[in-house]
């Protein structure tokens, strides 16, 4: 194909203002329009007033953004590793360079806390930075079969790479994908969720700006009936990395299943944080604060389900409501990013009524009057709740806890595996044998013991049961981006 085909109309585009209206997408290194020239303006969260205007892409779009990643596919496989290395590298110095447009812009789209937009803009830079560094790594083994044949294997990219990521934590999950992707020699196809597209794109810019090819790194935006659909279904495109909900991942998986299309979804989470009687329980109580308010309960991993043994029941919860109280939505925690999800948290809050539980916090949206027409929730706490109950079963992904109480640590384990959903588990405990054990039996993809979600870029993520197949980050996810080879020869 030719490289240098664009698609609408060529734009410029600089990374220095919040709206610069229509945000275009970033293909084949260059910023354009849609082909037929829509666009739409999203919502503000922080005053429920217009935001930014973001194009919207079409089926053609997709055609000439995967044409573009294509043709630049075997140059960036080729490419010596060293060199992919330094410009993966640049790229994670440029993102450092640039930290105060690219914050800027995300709080502009999400309103996130400064202090949590810019931890996530860092985390972003930190994943090319460590696959980077990864580069080198050997890409297969020698396999000692008998003395006359030479065995070995290869890890090959799968080509164009088709990614679908979602609106809460844009930047850091779209560098998430794409830093293994590309390391692993892969070139990139990216949707963001259309309600927070800026960064993305931002981040493609600086892609192209750190020297890497044209077309390694495309951005269509859009919405994902449209966009999403053509990423999935379109033949170039050998395997998809999808973040977002079940029913999408299920629709992803549907299409994946009649193409024998590899898959990595990482879908949601509805995670237990079990706190045991012999806990350190004032920074339990802390930490089970911050693992349902961080990004307004907007993370897939948050511990939204806090399991209390009985004896300390009542006196934990207390604290915790204590703690909760003093996050002050608008200052500490963001609002809902869209009006879609402020919607729906208040809708649980009727579940919640409908069920019977019994409200220790907050159960309202917030109403200060600096923060009228914002998409702001206030940190809420439910007891009386049964596992049963759809407010513990169901994601709501908002700043939403619901405590039950165990008896024992079959019981904690039993409730906890009650769900559809397998990412996340936390342990409360001194007793590191009861650590490990409940470890162990919990069935999720990662489990913090006497911690809330600390884990580094180093170390992988993924989930169990509804909540996705695939691990994205840490070497593991290198694994995920690659397909192995065998090569057998005789030596005669």
């Amino acid at each position: 194909m030719d490289t240098n085909t664009t698609i609408g109309t060529p734009v410029d585009f600089a990374i220095n203002a919040v709206d610069p209206g229509p945000v275009p997408h970033w293909i084949n290194g260059g910023p354009v329009l849609s082909s037929d020239g829509t666009s739409h303006a999203v919502l503000n969260p922080v005053t429920g007033g217009p935001g930014a205007t973001v194009s919207l892409g079409t089926v053609v779009d997709v055609d000439v953004a995967v044409r573009s990643a294509a043709g630049a596919a075997w140059q960036w496989r080729k490419m010596a590793s060293a060199e992919r290395a330094s410009l993966i590298g640049s790229l994670a110095r440029l993102i450092r360079e640039n930290l105060e447009l690219l914050v800027t812009l995300e709080r502009a789209e999400t309103g996130k806390p400064r202090a949590v937009a810019e931890a996530e803009v860092r985390g972003a830079a930190e994943y090319f930075e460590f696959y980077a560094g990864l580069s080198h790594l050997p890409q297969g083994e020698v396999i000692n079969v008998v003395p006359d044949q030479h065995v070995y294997t290869l890890r090959e990219p799968f080509g164009v790479i088709g990614v679908i990521t979602p609106w809460n934590i844009p930047i850091n999950q779209a560098a998430r994908a794409v830093a293994p992707a590309i390391t692993a020699g892969n070139v990139v196809v990216v949707k963001p969720a259309e309600s927070t597209s800026q960064t993305t794109v931002a981040l493609a810019r600086l892609a192209t700006e750190a020297g890497l090819p044209r077309g390694v790194f495309n951005v269509v935006l859009g919405r994902g009936d449209v966009v999403g659909d053509a990423i999935v279904h379109h033949p170039d495109v050998r395997k998809v990395a999808f973040t977002g909900s079940v029913a999408v991942g299920q629709e992803i998986g549907r299409v994946a299943a009649d193409r024998i299309l590899p898959l990595t979804l990482e879908l949601g989470g509805k995670s237990a944080n079990i706190v045991f009687a012999d806990a350190d329980r004032e920074f339990a109580a802390t930490e089970a604060v911050r693992a349902f308010t961080t990004n307004a309960g907007q993370v897939c991993s948050s511990g939204t389900r806090l399991l209390v043994e009985r004896s300390i029941h009542d006196e934990f919860v207390d604290r915790v409501v204590d703690i909760a109280s003093g996050i002050r939505p608008g200052v500490d925690m963001g609002p809902m990013i869209t009006k879609g999800q402020f919607d729906q948290v208040q809708d649980y809050f009727g579940v919640a009524r409908q069920e019977g539980a019994t409200v220790a916090l907050g159960g309202t949206m917030a109403r200060e009057p600096h923060l009228e027409g914002g998409f702001y929730i206030n940190p809420t706490v439910y007891t009386g709740v049964r596992n049963s109950m759809r407010i513990a079963q169901e994601e709501i992904f908002g700043p939403v806890l619901v405590v039950i109480p165990f008896d024992g640590e079959q019981e904690a384990v039993e409730i906890a595996n009650d769900s559809e959903f397998g990412l996340v588990g936390g342990v409360w405990t001194q007793n590191m044998a009861r650590a490990i054990r409940v470890s162990e039996a919990l069935e999720a993809g990662q489990i913090y013991v006497n911690t809330w979600s600390t884990a580094s870029v180093q170390t992988s993520f993924g989930g169990q049961k509804r909540s996705g197949y695939g691990r994205e980050k840490g070497i593991e996810a290198l694994n995920h981006y690659t397909q192995l080879k065998s090569v057998t020869i005789a030596l005669r």
